[in-house]
């Protein structure tokens, strides 16, 4: 009796050179590339009515399949609910056992298996036009069971897998991909969501931040800002700044209204002008009429502002023009806002 080779042991496959390997990964691109380029011309009516239906449904869109197409089905759901278009993924087998229950009359269900044969699939069917549920099918075979059945039959056949035996599910599951993007586009666009709508969808992430951070979130109030008066001597405007953080004291009258903006660039030009520093005043020195912006402005507005003019401080206003508070660079790059 032979033994096998344990896990552990060292194999006896001749090891492929460089040239080999890029071939074979650039014949795996190249075969999945042109599948998808095939799969376009395929699109029309069936794919208008999908995309109608799952915008008419009242309910939401349940994606199912098995195996590698369950993984696919699992994004597809994902994307959909990120989009704008309510979805949830439920495993086939586990909806014979009790997860059915999740699936209304008001929902419509997408169903991907390339072969259209998937037990665990159909015999789900049968309950699900009772209930009254709209099948989309996503399919390999057009004369499937699974595409017979369905209320609408996509196309995502490929000519080949990319596997080198034609077996691994490769071609035809990045074929399932793509139409489930197609499909997610489509609705995104037809529902007229917005980068805004996508971002309360992605709070955590990068475009989260930058869309719904406003400038009254990452600035300094006005009570812990420095704040001189016109009249006040540079000795009084350097020891304001040396209070702050942010590198800068705003020139104010006694109602609040911003008169300028006082920073330690300013305090070097004073220095190179050979000014008297003990007799000369805030007024004189102060750039004035600064760039302001108002509170409710979204942060990436305060970041292209202060990009534009090459500043590092900006005050912040409110609609009077009285001072609301401030921001440097610094608060943005510390709310991840840059």
């Amino acid at each position: 009796m032979s033994a096998h080779p344990s896990a552990g042991a060292a194999n006896n496959f001749a090891e492929p050179d460089a040239a080999r390997i890029l071939a074979l990964a650039r014949g795996v691109l190249h075969t999945e590339a042109e599948a998808l380029l095939e799969l376009a011309p395929k699109l029309g009516d069936a794919f208008v009515s999908a995309v109608r239906l799952m915008l008419a449904t009242p309910g939401r869109v349940i994606v199912s399949g098995m195996g590698k197409s369950g993984h696919v089905a699992r994004k597809m759901a994902a994307t959909f609910a990120s989009t704008g278009t309510p979805a949830y993924f439920v495993h086939p087998a586990e909806a014979s056992h009790g997860d059915l229950g999740m699936i209304t009359g008001s929902d419509v269900f997408l169903a991907l298996s390339y072969s259209g044969e998937a037990e665990e699939l159909l015999s789900i069917l049968p309950v699900l036009r009772r209930r009254g549920t709209q099948v989309i099918a996503l399919t390999g075979n057009l004369q499937s069971t699974l595409a017979l059945e369905a209320d609408v039959a996509l196309d995502a056949s490929v000519a080949r897998e990319a596997c080198p035996h034609n077996l691994a599910p490769t071609t035809s599951t990045t074929a399932a991909l793509a139409l489930g993007d197609a499909l997610a586009v489509a609705l995104l666009e037809a529902r007229g969501f917005s980068p805004e709508d996508f971002a309360l969808s992605h709070p955590g992430g990068a475009l989260g931040r930058r869309l719904l951070t406003h400038v009254r979130d990452v600035m300094h109030a006005k009570a812990d800002l420095p704040c001189v008066g016109p009249d006040s001597s540079l000795a009084d405007a350097v020891l304001a700044i040396s209070r702050g953080s942010l590198g800068m004291t705003v020139v104010c009258d006694p109602q609040d209204q911003v008169l300028g903006i006082f920073t330690d660039g300013d305090l070097r030009r004073a220095f190179a002008k050979q000014l008297d520093l003990q007799a000369v005043k805030v007024r004189e020195v102060m750039t004035p009429t600064p760039k302001t912006i108002r509170a409710d402005k979204l942060a990436v507005e305060a970041v292209a502002l202060m990009e534009k003019h090459r500043i590092n401080q900006l005050i912040v206003t409110n609609a009077q023009g009285t001072l609301a508070g401030a921001l440097n660079m610094h608060d943005l790059f510390k709310a991840k806002v840059v």
